[in-house]
């Protein structure tokens, strides 16, 4: 998280595969050279959601990598000035696979899953911004009442990684199953508490 103070709390995720590591929608911080440096050699950066470009050209450009977008992101390869390959089942060689959530005009987006991980960037978080009362995890408020049960119901995760907030480390499949199960019946409040933290600019 590259400021735990930020009212969204953007998270960024570096997945390691065989010390091959892979940069998921991720946000510039002090220090992020060296973190990674500690991990392997950066072979990607990775996309989710098309509206969390973020720092990925820097970075890109930076490592001289590919950025990565899932089949729906593809519509956005030319408005990123660095070099791009779309994927659509899997993520290279990694054994994460692709997850389509939404596929809107003005909303594109895709999980990772290998079994044990799901990345998720904005479907679902952690943040205050998604979640109410005793949540762990929260549906986006835009998706409220229309959650992706179809996309992500089945999955059993041991861990879930987001976008916006820290990631769900114990008990995942649980929380992630009570966010979906629940999104509709707690979206009122989300309402109100998301609408309240907006009027007082948080």
């Amino acid at each position: 998280m590259a400021d735990r103070d930020e009212a969204m709390q953007r998270s960024s995720h570096a997945l390691v595969d065989d010390g091959e590591v892979w940069l998921v929608d991720p946000v510039e911080f002090d220090g992020l050279d060296e973190l990674i440096a500690d991990l392997g050699s950066v072979v990607g950066v990775v996309l989710l959601l098309d509206r969390h470009q973020r720092d990925s050209v820097a970075l890109a450009t930076r490592y001289d990598v590919p950025v990565y977008l899932p089949g729906p992101l593809g519509a956005i390869a030319d408005d990123l000035d660095a070099r791009t390959q779309v994927v659509s089942d899997t993520l290279a060689e990694t054994g994460y696979r692709i997850i389509p959530i939404v596929d809107r005009g003005f909303w594109r987006e895709a999980a990772l899953f290998d079994g044990e991980t799901l990345v998720v960037p904005e479907a679902v978080g952690t943040s205050d911004f998604f979640t109410v009362g005793a949540e762990r995890l929260g549906v986006h408020v835009v998706l409220r009442l229309l959650p992706p049960r179809r996309q992500l119901g089945g999955l059993t995760p041991d861990r879930v990684l987001v976008g916006h907030g820290e990631g769900v480390m114990t008990d995942a499949s649980e929380a992630l199953q009570a966010a979906l199960a629940r999104s509709r019946r707690t979206a009122p409040w989300l309402y109100v508490k998301t609408l309240r933290m907006l009027l007082l600019g948080r």
